[in-house]
């Protein structure tokens, strides 16, 4: 009985700990600071590292997933994006999560060393993601690697700002939370079953469905936009030439074009 209130307690912090920190990605979203090309400065990713670093990968990751995309699913700017972040937001609090439950001795420093590259994870995914996009879209090669360029540097500004943040805030935390329900999950060590397990391989399988259906949808869009924009181009032609033949015939005739009868009642100025 006992190892089963046990259980039902751990099940209960569990879900606690993922819905607070996935609602703590999600709101430090909104603190943003917007830049040029849809790109921004924010902390959302800071409680990213800080979920993994506190609470483990896989409940690291979920709580980054759910909060990064959810952000996603309520911004029309990157609904479509939202199952893409949620596999790279769970990667990024997955990794940090996996290191800092790695051997390193000193705590400061593998704290530090798992942010670091649970951050350049995400980084990797979001630029990689940002460079096909625009490549799917019909950019050159040198537009796409602008585009990657100039969301890099934000990019890694917000990977310095989540580092610095994140630390801290897992050092003096974890001391905080040691005492409550929390401790257990912050001790916690799990086996170690390899990076390839089953949930790691889901999750890369649904990252490769998720991003073939982006791409097709994007390449979808840009065959609509190359076609419309190539009529409205032959209907400005066939505009343009009736134009020079009508203003042919009023010259050859010596008439006056008809002025628009909308413009003649607009009073004087």
């Amino acid at each position: 009985m006992n190892n089963t209130v046990s259980q039902q307690r751990s099940r209960i912090y569990r879900m606690v700990a993922v819905g607070l920190m996935a609602a703590l990605v999600y709101a430090g979203n909104y603190m943003s600071i917007p830049l040029a090309n849809e790109t921004r400065i924010h902390i959302g990713n800071s409680m990213c590292l800080l979920a993994g670093l506190l609470f483990g990968g896989v409940n690291g990751g979920l709580s980054s997933g759910i909060g990064g995309a959810l952000y996603d699913l309520f911004n029309p700017l990157y609904t479509l994006s939202a199952p893409y972040t949620f596999f790279s937001k769970f990667s990024m609090g997955w990794a940090a999560g996996k290191l800092n439950r790695s051997g390193i001795k000193s705590e400061p420093a593998r704290a530090v060393i798992a942010a670091i590259v649970g951050q350049l994870v995400y980084i990797v995914l979001y630029l990689g993601k940002a460079f096909v996009t625009q490549l799917i879209l019909g950019n050159p090669f040198q537009t796409a690697s602008a585009v990657m360029l100039e969301k890099a540097a934000a990019s890694f500004i917000n990977g310095a700002i989540a580092v610095v943040v994140s630390v801290p805030l897992y050092l003096a935390l974890k001391k905080a939370l040691h005492a409550s329900g929390f401790g257990r999950m912050i001790e916690a060590r799990p086996e170690n079953r390899g990076y390839f397990n089953p949930l790691t391989t889901a999750l890369t399988v649904f990252a490769l469905i998720v991003t073939a259906g982006f791409a097709v949808r994007l390449s979808a869009d840009g065959k609509i936009k190359d076609a419309q924009a190539k009529r409205e181009a032959a209907y400005q032609e066939q505009i343009d030439e009736l134009t020079e033949k009508l203003d042919y015939l009023y010259e050859a005739m010596g008439v006056e074009p008809p002025v628009n009868a909308e413009e003649d009642a607009l009073p004087d100025k």
